[in-house]
């Protein structure tokens, strides 16, 4: 008797849209539930992603949002292409289970790559699990390489006790449009090209979190983009995550964290969550210092001839997660 396999052929890419969160959420908490359960994490079960979370990725990425579908419509494949100006990543990407082992993940990783450098991105990198070789070979045999490591660390804060907050909501509109322009110059001095204002305006307009500033003498000294929504599906908002983090010097590093900290004090939130690229050592020391504890790693990896570039003076944390 015959053992019944699935038909493979998948059909796309398409534009990913709002319709289709249903589907990539089911995707997304399958394919990574089976990762843990293959790494011997069997009683893992990853849950499903916040809507607006999509939402806001799908809106980030545009075009850049694809997805593949079986022969029943139904969503096979996925993977969320964005791009910052200069820098491009992917993520979150995924082939559901039972198309895994076709090269339907070559066809998706390939097809996002081609996209981002036909847009003109100088790096093209992606986030995967360090302590698993079968995702680390599978990018390698696609060009990309292994870099550093993005270190979540995480720190309970008091409530009380923190300076008001200084944050883009609370700007006037024409307030609004020039800090914008601010943290756009400001990054770009850090890394040339690189741009995160699409990511500041939409997480203003979806009411997913703010952006805490630090005011210099001569202008923007450091911003931190952060999303206090919950990223899980059902789950409350427990915790503040920095998504986006740019600061001139390593003093002001640290007034952004400050900064962050104290807008989450406000909202009655404790935990801080930012993921901190390892290649900023002097950040992560003063991470450490200031008594965050390091819970989760991250492996980045780049496409060849497309490699992360880093602020020679300062501090530029990017998050190529959602």
């Amino acid at each position: 008797m015959r053992a019944w396999l699935p038909e493979t052929r998948v059909t796309g890419p398409e534009r990913a849209t709002e319709r289709d969160i249903e589907g990539l959420n089911r995707v997304f908490a399958e394919a990574f539930t089976d990762r843990y359960r293959r790494d011997g994490l069997i009683g893992v079960r990853v849950p499903q992603l916040n809507p607006l979370v999509w939402r806001y990725a799908l809106l980030d990425a545009g075009d850049g949002a694809m997805v593949w579908r079986d022969e029943h419509g139904d969503v096979a494949a996925f993977n969320v292409a964005h791009q910052a100006g200069a820098e491009g990543w992917m993520g979150p990407l995924a082939v559901r289970p039972d198309r895994q082992g076709t090269g339907v993940g070559k066809t998706v990783v390939r097809t996002a790559a081609d996209w981002l450098i036909d847009r003109g991105v100088s790096t093209l990198g992606l986030e995967t699990m360090p302590r698993t070789p079968e995702n680390i070979g599978f990018y390698a045999r696609l060009g990309f390489a292994p870099g550093f490591l993005t270190v979540t660390v995480t720190n309970e804060i008091a409530t009380r006790g923190h300076p008001a907050p200084v944050l883009l909501s609370k700007r006037s509109a024409a307030e609004k449009d020039a800090t914008i322009a601010a943290a756009r110059g400001l990054v770009d001095d850090l890394i040339g090209g690189v741009d995160y204002s699409r990511e500041i305006l939409l997480t203003a307009e979806l009411g997913l979190g703010d952006t805490s500033l630090v005011e210099g003498t001569n202008g923007l000294d450091a911003m931190a983009l952060w999303h206090s929504a919950p990223l899980a599906d059902s789950r409350t908002r427990d915790e503040v995550r920095v998504l986006k983090l740019a600061a001139r010097t390593d003093a002001t590093f640290e007034a952004a964290i400050a900064a962050v900290e104290a807008a989450a004090a406000k909202a009655g939130i404790r935990r801080i969550a930012i993921r901190c690229q390892s290649r900023y050592g002097e950040a992560f020391r003063r991470l450490i210092a200031r008594g965050y504890r390091v819970r989760w790693t991250d492996l980045r990896m780049t496409y060849e001839g497309y490699l992360e570039r880093h602020a020679a003076e300062g501090v530029l944390f990017s998050n190529w997660e959602i």
